[in-house]
């Protein structure tokens, strides 16, 4: 069982940058897939950043590519999510998750463990 949770969020200005972490505990960090997952209110998750076992592969949604950077310190167990430039419409509830057995993938129902969410608001 892989247990994930979500820090970082905050209630931010418009422009400002915020890195979210994820620890993971319980499993073989190093061997799973990773992403970054967001829920806006009255809207679906949707996928925002995939990034590979090794870290040597990256993938974003067209939305947040070139403000958003994922990264991982598999010493750590952590996945981050480095956003930049922030916009109001990324306010939302910003989940990771892993995937045990496919590597960086953007699709949902592929990932297996989810954490619970970390809350980010983005002011005008």
């Amino acid at each position: 069982q892989v247990h994930l949770v979500e820090s970082g969020g905050g209630l931010v200005q418009a422009g400002v940058t915020l890195r979210l972490s994820c620890a993971a505990s319980g499993g073989i960090f190093s061997r799973y897939g990773m992403g970054w997952f967001r829920q806006a209110p009255g809207k679906e998750r949707e996928f925002v950043a995939a990034i590979s076992w090794s870290g040597g592969s990256t993938f974003y949604a067209d939305s947040v590519k070139g403000r958003f950077t994922i990264s991982r310190d598999n010493a750590k167990n952590t996945v981050y999510l480095q956003m930049n430039s922030l916009k109001p419409e990324d306010t939302a509830m910003y989940y990771c998750a892993a995937s045990i057995y496919v590597d960086y993938v953007k699709v949902e129902s592929f990932y297996d463990y989810w954490g619970r969410g970390t809350q980010v608001t983005v002011s005008s």
